[in-house]
């Protein structure tokens, strides 16, 4: 058992017995990354840490932010690999950072939301809540129309949307359990799953709650969100479609009896997501129809990227893996040799992606 889904597990058994507007970032929210990718990527630099790399990494500014669980946030040179600064935690920093106006977004398992100078990894401010923070925050404009405001999810159960350049408190929405992914913000509302096993849908500007849809299942992963369609995988063996003006499930899509912790990549007609039936998984965006299944040799825990043409995701077998979008065929897969959990993350035609051995890989070329 992968132990980031324990706790969601332990809320999953109680259940059973009860009645990312990116931030300078050149991937969309919808996991879609513009221009191409190598067919045959080779390494460009690697770098190494002292712990597990689980997080996905930002890139912007040439330089890649990226947290790993030495405790620890690092941002490096994008095109040598060479290390610029590091700012240490006390908890594993498996959430990934988000980079607006200067400052540098992060959670760690030590239960705080930093903000750092970006240039410098001086700390601006830390927001602390009651347990872990492993998920991502999303900066998004205040609906009021003056300044910004960050949204992320916490182990204590709650969502919390805080002023983006002070930290202090806007509101909090509490669910009845855990809080392990990224919230997704659109038309004025924040759309998030917990580990109670349900879909919120919160009021951006107060926190109130719009709707919720019941799972009954816990939900650890991120949603994706284009307009008003959220798509995720969740714990209960299924990938669905939401509206989340009506509330209403679209469609279901269920393949096996197993679980997913990936977040998906939404493309104009198909979306792609891992599973942790170690297969790669194409669904049809109208109907939720399969397209077509990979099969790697691990668990897919990793979230995908699509681009060229291509779907780019980490197994748990060690290997990244270049599915062509359309057949579903692999055009090549690089051998890390130790599980990606991240998400790869692409920019300027270079791929950065964390790994279990500790090391960031820099992957691109023609």
């Amino acid at each position: 058992m992968n132990l980031r889904s324990l706790p969601c597990l332990l809320a999953a058994l109680s259940l059973l017995g009860a009645p990312r507007l990116p931030a300078q970032t050149p991937q969309t929210a919808q996991r879609v990354a513009p221009g191409t990718f190598s067919n045959r990527p080779k390494l460009l630099w690697k770098f190494k840490t002292k712990g597990a790399v689980n997080s996905s990494a930002l890139i912007a500014n040439n330089r890649v932010y990226i947290g790993s669980n030495d405790y620890r946030l690092y941002a490096l040179n994008f095109k040598t690999g060479k290390k610029l600064w590091e700012y240490k935690t006390k908890g594993i920093v498996e959430a990934r950072p988000t980079l607006h106006q200067g400052l540098l977004y992060f959670g760690s398992e030590d239960g705080n939301l930093y903000a750092l100078d970006a240039n410098t990894g001086k700390l601006r401010w830390k927001f602390q809540t009651d347990d872990k923070v492993m998920g991502g925050a999303n900066v998004i404009p205040d609906p009021s129309g003056k300044g910004f405001r960050v949204v992320f999810g916490s182990y204590d159960s709650n969502v919390y949307c805080l002023n983006a350049a002070t930290g202090k408190k806007i509101w909090n929405y509490t669910t009845d359990n855990y809080i392990n992914g990224t919230p997704a913000v659109g038309n004025g509302k924040v759309i998030l799953g917990g580990c109670d096993g349900a879909l919120h849908i919160v009021r951006l500007t107060d926190g109130k709650r719009v709707n919720i849809v019941k799972l009954e299942s816990y939900v650890p992963g991120s949603v994706t969100l284009d307009g008003a369609f959220a798509y995720l995988g969740y714990y209960g063996n299924e990938v669905l479609c939401v509206n989340t003006d009506t509330a209403e499930i679209v469609w279901h899509y269920r393949d096996r009896q197993f679980p997913y912790f990936s977040t998906p990549a939404v493309a104009p007609d198909r979306i792609v997501i891992g599973g942790r039936d170690k297969q790669i998984h194409c669904i049809s965006r109208t109907g939720g129809r399969g397209l077509w299944k990979y099969r790697t040799r691990g668990k897919v825990d990793s979230s995908p990227v699509i681009c060229g043409g291509k779907a780019i995701i980490g197994s748990e077998d060690g290997r990244l893996y270049l599915i062509d979008l359309t057949s579903g065929k692999e055009v090549y897969s690089y051998v890390v040799g130790s599980p990606i959990i991240g998400s790869p993350i692409i920019a300027d035609r270079t791929l950065i992606v964390g790994a279990g051995d500790g090391y960031v890989y820099a992957l691109g070329g023609n």
